[in-house]
């Protein structure tokens, strides 16, 4: 292709670039800043929290702890200074002292709210109800637009002659400019580093907000996509099994010593589920489920991460990648950044735009 016809190319993706840009800015704006902000949403909401209970040498028992309630789960945590967790409904946990068998309450509501309606606006600008599909169906456009900014954004980036000082004027941020200028040299050098991991996030949220990209991932792993659809909400067990559920939690211990964390799925049937975390939530890979017999005490399946496809598995790490808390305090931290540095290139970009359409150009 000639001199003109890639500038012609150019100049045809600048415009797509510019015009998708100006039309999901906004949407990505609120996708965005609530990304950011959720960043250590896990973090965060323990310190609210503030609970801090003193070891002592036994626990009570599980009939003790729970006492009148009807849990669906009970979530054990390694740390001997963290409260056991009831889960009560889908949106409704208790904390309890494990050695006392003292209800804690529900953690720190405002905090626990405040990031409820951060995910909101995140995964549907905030709608509810009637208005809820409308709002999951524009942030997933918006995704899509992210992606194709992206995408064009680094054919923009390159520079029409691979030298060593054009390569540095693209990554490198520059002091003492002004206007047009440092809005420009910011747009670029953050374009640069923060591409990588954009198109990550983006990627894994586009193949979780639409079906026919998640389909797209099994297919092209030659696999079906399983049903998981879930019919109705899970429900509290009306009497829960108690029997055999202490004599199940020590015999889950002592075989899984690496353990952080045991969720068990409480029913009125003589089975039990285990959920077995090795590490922080964001591994899955680490985590195995554990069905156990209480009336025999006796294992009966053990499902891992291994044993799952590997269309499955890739599916099951994006919700992670998707947050960066695959990568532990470090991926979050990754994360965060990256949704900053969108949050500036969409100023920036707007900035830009701005001072193209409102200000004659000199020649």
């Amino acid at each position: 292709m000639g001199g003109n016809g890639m500038r012609m190319l150019r100049k045809f993706v600048f415009w797509i670039h510019l015009g998708v840009g100006l039309l999901a800015g906004l949407v990505l704006l609120f996708m965005t800043v609530s990304g950011c902000l959720m960043s250590y949403e896990r973090q965060l909401i323990a310190l609210a929290d503030g609970f801090h209970i003193t070891p002592q040498e036994k626990t009570k028992d599980i009939q003790a702890l729970i006492g009148q309630r009807t849990p669906s789960a009970v979530i054990w945590n390694r740390d001997p200074s963290q409260p056991l967790a009831l889960q009560l409904s889908r949106t409704k946990t208790e904390f309890i002292n494990p050695y006392t068998a003292e209800s804690l309450g529900e953690g720190n509501a405002f905090v626990r709210e405040l990031f409820k309606t951060l995910l909101s606006l995140h995964r549907s600008l905030g709608q509810e109800g009637s208005l809820k599909t409308a709002g999951k169906s524009l942030v997933a456009a918006a995704s899509l637009a992210l992606l194709l900014l992206l995408i064009s954004g680094l054919i923009l980036w390159c520079p029409r002659r691979w030298t060593r000082s054009s390569f540095r004027t693209m990554i490198l941020f520059r002091r003492n400019l002004k206007g047009r200028a440092r809005d420009w040299n910011g747009h670029t050098a953050l374009g640069f580093w923060s591409a990588f991991p954009l198109l990550i996030i983006v990627t894994s949220g586009i193949v979780m907000a639409y079906p026919w990209a998640n389909a797209l991932l099994y297919s092209l792993a030659g696999e079906s996509v399983p049903n998981t659809k879930r019919l109705s909400e899970p429900k509290s067990p009306s009497s829960p099994n108690l029997i055999g559920v202490d004599a199940a939690l020590t015999k889950v211990k002592e075989e899984n010593p690496e353990w952080q964390s045991i969720q068990v799925n409480l029913s009125p049937g003589t089975n039990a589920t285990f959920v077995v975390a090795d590490s922080h939530r964001g591994r899955p890979d680490l985590r195995k489920t554990i069905h156990i017999n209480l009336a025999t005490n006796t294992l009966l399946k053990t499902e891992r991460f291994e044993d799952q496809s590997p269309a499955r598995q890739v599916r099951t790490w994006l919700r992670w990648i998707h947050t960066g808390e695959a990568g532990g305090i470090w991926g979050q931290a990754l994360a965060g950044l990256a949704s900053a540095a969108c949050l500036a290139l969409i100023v920036t970009g707007y900035s830009l735009s701005w001072r193209r359409f409102t200000k004659k150009r000199v020649i």
